[in-house]
């Protein structure tokens, strides 16, 4: 069949009669219990004025500390098509009682009139990856159908954020939930009731507000509870606390497929192995069907990110050709494994970006893979793990175990945090040579900038940038990548 007829005959759908700007005013109005102040249509939506782009619903929310209706000017000045408010203006806008409700309605009135498969994704370590590789693939196979939140919008404002912002015509959604107290994604899996509802790993993140790793567990199986009837729960096999999470998952009416190396697991791993290009090569065995993939991001813990990722293609519905193509051609995300060739004395070095998150399980797997990469020298920046309570000391010592074993030539330890491995490095323990380990501490982004600058980046180095968001090494990256000083805000949380 030629081209021209190919498209004449492209298969048409009850989608294909759906409108496709995102909300009308009467729309919005009638979702959320409002008066509109004119006709108007919106094609986006969003809560915070920088990032508001033309034809944009600018949601003025009310937080601890500020009141969204006094940016109003500036969102409007970037292209705001209208506001809700909670008093009249002078620009479009829904009148509303209170915006923060408000943008709850019309989360749940996206849900409603969409007819979408919803996927939630939480977990310690790797949820917002996981979630980049499934929407990736079933973005594929729908034909550009599929909808995810942004970046990491995984609170209780990001996540019926990202609801409001699916299109009525959308196949797939994907939602991130993180949480950093029980209850918290009980809130979210209320809202978003998804079909299927993955949880990644159980690690030590936030273990500090929730005093075990087994109370971890039980926060993140809270997911289950808004699962659809008939729902999927993939749960990973190898976690020791696989038994607790089936037990939510099967307490909650679902049907559970589990992923990992056990022998037990429904997508179960024969073997990987290291691809020319520094990703893996991935044999998996699903039961009914062996499936052999590239994942392109390197590292080991993409092993069993990239079985979730098959695990919940399949439970969706989806295509795993398509799965497979998808992890073959990713790219790491900015904060998250973003790889950057930056300019050095001699030719380049290799920047590793991971800036936005750290717990004890997700260092070492980026040490470890660190350890893997070709280079001439590695350096690690590693900024401090946040909310780890008691445990603080503890975790941040236990680093120098992996950092002997990824012969790491020097080191940048950045926060109070720290100190316990300072402490620990400046005893002098021998690495593999029986020379011990060099590294400098410091108490901010600019100090670590300076302590790096002072050591000097040569051609054929890699540098690994890991840390908790809160300590700013963003700015680091943002220095060495782009020869300036990184800002901005990311709605979300780490866990």
């Amino acid at each position: 069949m030629s081209t021209h007829k190919a498209l004449r005959h492209w298969p048409v759908t009850i989608r294909d009669s759906l409108p496709l700007t995102l909300w009308t005013s009467t729309q919005l109005a009638e979702a959320m219990g409002g008066s509109a102040s004119c006709a108007f249509q919106i094609s986006g939506v969003d809560m915070d004025s920088r990032d508001v782009r033309s034809g944009d619903l600018f949601f003025a929310l009310r937080g601890e500390s500020s009141d969204g209706h006094t940016f109003l000017d500036k969102a409007f000045a970037n292209g705001a098509a209208a506001a809700v408010v909670d008093r009249a203006v002078d620009y479009p806008h829904i009148l509303v009682e209170d915006p923060n409700r408000a943008l709850a309605a019309l989360a749940a009135a996206a849900r409603r009139r969409c007819d979408a498969i919803r996927i939630g994704v939480t977990g310690s370590v790797g949820k917002t990856g996981v979630k980049e590789a499934i929407f990736a693939a079933l973005d594929r196979s729908s034909r550009g159908q599929a909808h995810r939140s942004v970046r990491s919008y995984n609170n209780h404002v990001g996540v019926p954020l990202s609801l409001a912002r699916m299109p009525a015509r959308s196949k797939f959604g994907l939602f991130e939930m993180g949480m950093n107290h029980a209850g918290e994604i009980s809130e979210l899996t209320a809202q978003v009731r998804p079909h299927v509802a993955v949880i990644t790993t159980i690690a030590p993140a936030h273990i500090e507000n929730l005093g075990s790793e087994e109370a971890i567990a039980d926060a993140k199986a809270e997911i289950f509870a808004g699962l659809e009837p008939g729902g999927t729960a993939v749960i990973p096999a190898d976690s020791p606390h696989f038994h607790r999470l089936r037990e939510h998952a099967m307490r909650a009416g679902a049907k559970v497929v589990s992923f990992g190396r056990a022998d037990h697991a429904d997508v179960r791993l024969l073997d990987a192995i290291p691809s020319a290009n520094g990703g893996l090569l991935v044999t998996a065995d699903l039961g009914a069907t062996r499936l052999c993939y590239s994942v392109a991001e390197p590292g080991e813990h993409w092993i069993s990110n990239s079985l979730a990722v098959m695990a919940a293609v399949r439970a969706a519905g989806g295509d795993l050709g398509a799965a497979g193509l998808a992890l073959a051609e990713m790219g790491g995300l900015k904060g998250r494994g973003a790889r950057h060739q930056i300019n050095a004395p001699g030719g380049k070095a290799l920047l590793i970006d991971e800036s936005y998150n750290a717990n004890p399980a997700s260092m070492r797997a980026t040490l470890r893979a660190l350890g893997h990469t070709p280079a001439t020298r590695r350096i690690a920046v590693l900024g401090a793990m946040k909310e780890l309570g008691d445990f603080t000391p503890g975790f941040h010592e236990q680093l120098a175990e992996p950092l002997t074993e990824a012969h790491v030539d020097y080191v940048v330890l950045v926060g109070e945090e720290m100190k316990a491995l300072v402490r620990h490095l400046g005893k002098g323990t021998a690495g593999a040579l029986g020379i011990g380990l060099s590294f400098a501490h410091c108490d901010s982004p600019a100090e670590a900038i300076a302590a790096l600058e002072e050591f000097g980046i040569t051609a054929g180095d890699a540098i690994l940038v890991k840390g908790s968001n809160s300590v700013g090494l963003g700015r680091l990256v943002a220095r060495f990548v782009d020869g300036q000083s990184a800002s901005g805000q990311i709605l979300g949380r780490d866990g």
